[in-house]
């Protein structure tokens, strides 16, 4: 029961994988986007020794919500915990705790706990952050659990390409240009429509169709978190791919000398092994699915690039 407008929460997961590499994955934050399927964007900030402040953007019951959180690690123990120190409503207050223990038979048992308090302890706002909590908790220990066992596998399904091109503007029409998504289907051929709303000052959701060269339209939704003054948009797409377990990217404007730029376009994805033979054929191999992926999405940002070049180039507005 809750005492003083206090509650408590608590799940646990078994994992056939050193206690050790569960504590990695925990660890480091700056990878979740990557792993956890709640988790869009981590900004890591770090303190003093054993110490790290995080911002944090993750959907809860279908919105996206952000908070800071500091965390405390200690290695030795295999334990992490956490406080939350700007939290979003309903939230009022979370914190609490990672705990890694070995198993006597071997493999490694994780337990995670909450301690939060909701904006006026009322029972609405009370279960709405019991579910949020719930849900993602149970999300995040059967990634944990995934990743751990396929550690040393991992390797070959997670990787990350950038393309860039040379831009003769300043920063900000490239960032605008970027930053303007809604108006893309009538900038970018590939892109033949896009709903955008931006409820929260500088995070967007994004349904978005495009067109590939079979002529099929492909749509996808993801969230974006700008970052105006440092001319960078980050994003996750909330349905990837049949091919990806996960995918996130990065746009960045750079200042590259002479008054221009460099954008770039930044992607790393999680190869869903299982798609592969599936969506490629019963002969196409990890291997094979980095390649398409490659060129799927590597040609998409491309043109975006080509286009943003030529946009910005010409002054238009």
């Amino acid at each position: 029961m809750a005492a003083h407008g206090k509650h408590h929460t608590s799940h646990e997961i078994d994992i056939d994988a050193p206690a050790g590499t569960v504590y990695r994955v925990i660890a480091d934050a700056r990878r979740w986007p990557d792993f956890f399927g709640p988790t869009v964007h981590v900004e890591q900030e770090a303190l003093e020794e054993g110490a790290e402040r995080l911002r944090i953007w993750a959907t809860a019951n279908e919105a996206v919500k952000s908070w800071t959180s500091r965390r405390e690690l200690d290695e030795a123990a295999h334990r992490v915990t956490f406080r939350q120190e700007v939290s979003t409503p309903p939230v009022a207050a979370m914190g609490g705790t990672w705990t890694v223990t070995e198993r006597p038979g071997g493999g490694a048992r994780l337990v995670l706990t909450h301690d939060f308090e909701a904006v006026g302890d009322t029972p609405e706002n009370v279960a709405w952050v019991e579910r949020a909590t719930d849900r993602n908790s149970r999300t995040e220990l059967g990634n944990i659990k995934g990743l751990a066992e396929g550690w040393e596998h991992l390797g070959e399904l997670l990787f990350s390409f950038e393309d860039s091109v040379l831009v003769d503007a300043p920063a900000q029409a490239a960032y605008d240009f970027l930053y303007q998504a809604k108006k893309w289907p009538e900038r970018l051929p590939h892109v033949t429509r896009l709903d955008l709303t931006e409820d929260v000052p500088d995070v967007q959701l994004m349904v978005m169709d495009t067109l590939a060269k079979d002529g099929s339209t492909h749509r996808t939704e993801s969230v974006r978190v700008c970052f105006p003054d440092e001319h960078r948009i980050v994003y996750k797409q909330l349905v990837p791919p049949s091919l990806m377990a996960t995918h996130t990217g990065e746009w960045t404007v750079r200042a590259a000398g002479e008054g221009g730029v460099r954008v770039a376009s930044r992607h790393t994805v999680v190869v869903k092994e299982a798609a592969v033979t599936k969506v490629l054929g019963p002969e196409a191999t990890v291997a094979t699915a980095r390649d398409f992926i490659r060129a799927a999405a590597g040609g998409n940002s491309m043109a975006t690039l080509s286009l943003l070049k030529e946009f910005a180039e010409s002054g238009q507005e």
